[in-house]
């Protein structure tokens, strides 16, 4: 259920004209707690942020970059320095939007795993949301690797069945065949109507996920994949505190990074390796 300033949430006829917002709207009054928000404001701004999700996901499907391992990891050198590990590091000169803007207009030149991809996914869906001047304040000197995020993102993790178009998704494949080992499962962003983006699997239901990563157990197996509870997500309500960011004079802490060289897992697999319980 809603509630915006202590009181239940009902939507007038403008909020239902858009399908892909009504969608959010009937998933987030049909969770099993209470989603509260202190205004109307920042109820809009988190069904922006997970509808530009939603568009930026199938953008990405639409697209030309292609999953790989960290190995084989590829970026586009205007923009972005290809460190040893894989991962994505931005260059001095050049614009934080400016640069994940460009994993999208020249897909073709990136290359990356699915971890990896849905921080893209969440970095452009924040700032097609906020605009390029409040992101590029924000979002300094990104690397991208694996879960690895600035503070400011706000990404965290819960564990429920009832997701919301616009959370990520975890399938995991406990049996996965050690040759292969980068379909240990995939990170997925829901969609709607039970279809899911996951990068390298496309968009597809949560039947066809797990029949996908079946493919790759060791031959003894009889545990299937499966799509687990646990949903990660950016803290809109932190990130909608930087409607206008340059009033802010603030410290940021450096994120600490690991390069565990290991594709396709959690965001809560990710935590334990930075030494999280």
């Amino acid at each position: 259920m809603i509630y915006v300033a202590g009181s239940p949430f009902e939507p007038d006829s403008s909020w239902k004209s858009d399908k892909v917002i009504n969608d959010i709207i009937n998933s987030l009054e049909k969770a099993p707690f209470f989603y509260s928000f202190p205004t109307e404001k920042e109820l809009l701004f988190e069904i922006n942020v997970r509808k530009n999700t939603i568009e930026s996901s199938i953008k990405m499907d639409e697209g030309e970059s292609v999953f790989a391992t960290f190995k084989n990891s590829r970026c586009n050198p205007e923009y972005w320095n290809l460190t040893q590990a894989g991962g994505f590091l931005l260059k001095p000169e050049v614009k934080p939007s400016d640069a994940v803007d460009d994993i999208f207009v020249n897909s073709g030149l990136y290359s990356f795993e699915c971890a990896t991809s849905c921080v893209i996914i969440f970095y452009h869906a924040v700032l097609k949301t906020i605009g390029s001047d409040s992101f590029d304040y924000i979002f300094q000197n990104l690397y991208l690797y694996s879960w690895n995020t600035d503070y400011d993102l706000g990404l965290h993790s819960i564990f429920t069945d009832h997701y919301i178009p616009g959370d990520v998704v975890y399938f995991n494949n406990p049996d996965v065949d050690p040759e292969t080992s980068w379909f240990r499962g995939v990170n997925a962003v829901a969609l709607k109507n039970n279809l899911f983006f996951g990068h390298g699997f496309s968009i597809r239901t949560e039947e066809k996920m797990v029949e996908g990563l079946n493919k790759y157990r060791t031959p003894e197996s009889k545990q299937s994949a499966y799509l687990t509870s646990l949903i990660t997500r950016p803290s809109y309500k932190q990130l909608a505190g930087f409607y206008n960011p340059h009033r802010w004079n603030f410290y940021k802490p450096s994120p600490i990074i690991v390069h565990h060289n290991k594709d396709s897992i959690s965001f809560r697999q990710y935590l334990s390796e930075l030494g999280y319980e």
